[in-house]
């Protein structure tokens, strides 16, 4: 079947879009200084982590450990002004390439000009996983099953790629009343979650997942839920030098890389990524990044949402759900095994 003219001009658009994030991507490089460049010892076939951080001491060592215990072999980390040990702590991780830059994180695109610069240059024919730091991702038999199995499977299936949405985690009580120390694990102190209100659609014309819902869109969003954070994102994807992540990773191009779901009525294979963003560091953060202003378009628009992180707010609910297994998660469809095992 012939493809009609207009399908035809937003898939040459959306050529040119990539064409330009490549390029934006390979002129930041620039503001890319290398700290410590470890990539000499990447392998063929090894899994790659890619980040951007400012200030996440405190949840590094978990993160790191976290992904290394799925398999990781290598994290290729760009640190943006940090000024609470964190690139010291980073430079002494003998698995870690460093990068550091006092740039612009909005001007970057929100640090996606700088990762796609690292994935184009080391990520090519790698297994890739882009994650923030706050973000620790799992998936169907985790416990028992590393990344090289998934990949190898998903490989076998023709899919290059895994999608993910990301669950929100909470305390019972005011967020800034549960103390965490570097080294603990996270999900000791966030142990709650919204189970079910999400909304999902399908954008246009990239195809791309919208998932918005849980506890952020209820408690701070609840008046406008067009402005309540995007949940859905493709973390793992089995990299090409052509590719470019367009809106954080929520969406990447090529368009055939969004499709991450069925549309025969079958489920596809997907993951988690547990959100740890409210951990009692989320309180004098809040206030930080408000006066930073680098994490939204038009930060403005998002004080009321900063004003109510800075109150010490308690997202408990009757309707929190406790966090217990992988297999709890699957039972409610917020992952899915889609064939695996």
């Amino acid at each position: 079947m012939t493809a009609a003219p207009r399908d035809l001009f937003a898939a040459y658009r959306l050529r040119w879009k990539r064409r330009r994030f490549l390029a934006r991507a390979f002129a930041r490089r620039r503001e890319l200084n290398p700290l410590n460049d470890r990539t000499a010892t990447i392998r063929q076939g090894d899994i790659l982590g890619f980040s951007t951080v400012r200030n996440e001491a405190v949840r590094l060592p978990w993160f790191l450990d976290h992904h290394r215990r799925l398999g990781v072999a290598h994290f290729l980390i760009v640190d943006n002004g940090s000024d609470d040990g964190t690139t010291d702590f980073l430079a002494a991780q003998p698995d870690v390439s460093l990068w550091v830059t006092q740039a612009s994180y909005k001007a970057s695109r929100f640090g996606m000009d700088w990762m796609n610069w690292l994935l184009m240059r080391h990520g090519h024919g790698h297994w890739c996983l882009t994650l923030d730091a706050d973000e620790l991702f799992i998936y169907p038999y985790h416990d028992s099953r590393d990344l090289r199995a998934l990949t190898q499977w998903l490989d076998r299936q023709g899919r290059p790629m895994l999608g993910a949405m990301m669950l929100d985690l909470y305390p019972k009580g005011p967020v800034g009343d549960h103390p965490y120390r570097a080294g603990e694990d996270p999900l000791a102190a966030l142990h709650w979650f919204d189970p079910s209100g999400y909304g999902i659609r399908v954008q246009q014309p990239m195809g791309n997942l919208w998932i918005q819902g849980g506890p952020r869109a209820r408690a701070f969003f609840a008046a406008e839920p067009r402005r309540a954070p995007t949940l859905n994102k493709v973390p793992l994807v089995r990299w090409h030098w052509r590719y470019a992540y367009v809106n954080s990773t929520h969406s990447l191009l090529p368009p055939r890389l969004n499709r991450i779901y069925e549309t025969d009525g079958s489920e596809a294979p997907s993951g988690l990524l547990l959100h740890t963003k409210f951990l009692h560091t989320v309180v004098d953060r809040a206030r930080v990044e408000q006066a930073r202003g680098e994490h939204f378009s038009n930060s403005a628009l998002y004080d009321r949402y900063y004003d109510a992180l800075t109150e010490n707010p308690d997202l408990w609910c009757p309707h929190s759900r406790r966090l217990t297994t992988w297999r709890a998660l699957e039972s409610m469809g917020l992952m899915s095994r889609g064939g695996w095992l």
